[in-house]
């Protein structure tokens, strides 16, 4: 209890030294105020979620409401009239993390993994999928990470996660929770799934944002897309799969689960797996029938609420945690993008000192580094254009492939911060099990994020120099 009051107490006394020392003394030039109190809340909640002296929901709760009280147009009118109010932060931005689409992608997953369990459809579906890959403990780890990585290539990652997660719930059942394969199966599918998006230019919202740049004589195509991304998730996948192997050994060698009846044919059994296979296959075809993810989510619920399938006690035994979690990340990286300062920080490298290959490294190292503290996505469109303009501006990137080079590793990198629960949303999903806390991620996600960085950046200047891509 003294260490942890010991730590909070270090650490509010870094956010308060950070908001109010001279802006001349931080070097960064032309940082406003506001964007000040947003470094120092950076900070704040880095540190905690990275400590955990407090429940990693709490922080997040903890930066909404100092946001909204120091940074907001819902401030104290004498902190309002110190700051020009252009630069304040919409107080609606900041309450809508809680309402954010992706808020709503988990409550549709929680209601399926609700159904899914009462009505023992993920059991069947576990006995079904993982048959093939026998009962040894690694090789089904394996078979998880497999089948999470090609599901996340054509769909939502964070739906595969929710579906995975269901999927592996009966396994964990039949294994001891002191055991440290526990957590190295349930962080096998956050892993597989950040991982397995990489592989489809479709597959996670960075990939898509660099494709758009790949016209005319940097254009490429889905299959080329296909053909060197395949792979480096494949390789990418071993290398989760190695590392969860030598960091968290087992003394489980057999997973076993038994399975006492077949998949329950009630009338409202039947409801639940025509409600699940209409909304995953939603969720595949999203590109065909132009219904996004988001949306989609919202059909199990709708579904299962005016049933009866989900009741009022079941709507208790939902991760509420987990989407306040998600919600501090969600307005952390709002802050980041909206005052600016995201941008900042990225304009204080000097990136014209240096030559085209460490130009297109570091700016993989940016897009991996600010992926773990914010949005994928926001990460990509905030560094997407930069990147572009630096093709154009920077002759030297010309000699090692221009702007097809610089884009798609800087929208391949995005996909690799995941370091922290709120990182993505598939681990904050893995992180809501209760089986892992937020050291789990920072012992095993700058491991495979470093490499990953180092093969995406090595593998596109190979294919791109022998004309492949």
């Amino acid at each position: 209890m003294k260490s942890k009051i010991s730590t909070l107490v270090i650490i509010f006394a870094i956010y308060l030294v950070t908001i109010f020392i001279p802006l001349d003394m931080i070097p960064l030039d032309g940082l406003t105020p506001v964007q000040q109190h947003i470094l120092g809340l950076f900070l704040l909640a880095t540190l905690l979620w990275v400590t955990e002296p407090v429940p990693a929901y709490a922080t997040s709760l903890l930066i909404i409401t100092l946001m909204i009280a120091t940074t907001s147009s819902s401030a104290p009118f004498f902190i309002r009239n110190s700051i020009e109010a252009s630069h304040l932060i919409p107080y609606k931005s900041v309450f809508a993390s809680f309402s954010s689409p992706v808020i709503i992608l988990f409550l549709g997953g929680f209601f399926i993994a609700l159904s899914a369990t009462k009505y023992k459809l993920d059991i069947n579906l576990a006995r079904v999928l993982l048959k093939p890959f026998g009962t040894k403990f690694h090789i089904v780890m394996l078979g998880l990470m497999l089948i999470t990585a090609v599901f996340s290539m054509f769909m939502s990652n964070t739906a595969t996660t929710l579906m995975m997660l269901t999927i592996v719930t009966p396994l964990l059942l039949h294994m001891d929770k002191a055991d440290p394969g526990v957590k190295a199966m349930v962080l096998s599918i956050p892993f597989a799934a950040n991982i397995g998006g990489m592989g489809t230019p479709i597959g996670t919202p960075p990939n898509a944002i660099a494709f758009r740049y790949l016209t005319g004589e940097h254009a490429v195509s889905f299959g080329h897309w296909m053909m060197f991304a395949i792979p480096l998730a494949m390789v990418m996948l071993a290398v989760a799969w190695l590392t969860l192997r030598k960091l968290y050994s087992t003394k489980i060698e057999h997973i076993q689960v038994s399975i006492d009846e077949q998949f329950d044919k009630s009338p409202k059994a039947i409801l639940v797996y025509a409600t699940i296979s209409t909304t995953v296959i939603m969720w595949i075809t999203s590109g065909f029938h132009g219904v996004n993810a988001y949306s989609v989510a919202l059909i199990p619920v709708c579904v299962f609420s005016l049933t009866g399938i989900i009741d009022k006690n079941d709507i208790k035994n939902i991760n509420w945690d987990v989407l306040w979690l998600v919600a501090g990340g969600i307005a952390m990286g709002m802050a980041l993008e909206q005052t600016g300062l995201a941008a900042l920080l990225v304009k204080a490298i000097p990136f014209d000192t240096l030559s085209g290959s460490m130009v297109v490294l570091l700016m993989a190292i940016v897009s991996m580094t600010m992926a773990t503290f914010m949005s994928n996505t926001a990460t990509a469109n905030l560094l997407m254009p930069i990147a572009v303009s630096m093709a154009v501006a920077i002759e030297s990137l010309g000699d090692i492939g221009g702007l097809k080079m610089i884009a798609i590793c800087v929208g391949l990198s995005a996909s690799m911060g995941m370091s922290l629960p709120v990182s993505t949303p598939p681990n904050a999903l893995a992180h809501a099990t209760g089986l892992l806390e937020c050291k789990d991620f920072l012992r095993i996600g700058p491991i495979v994020s470093i490499i990953g960085v180092i093969l995406i950046f090595g593998l596109l200047s190979l294919l791109i120099s022998l004309g492949v891509i």
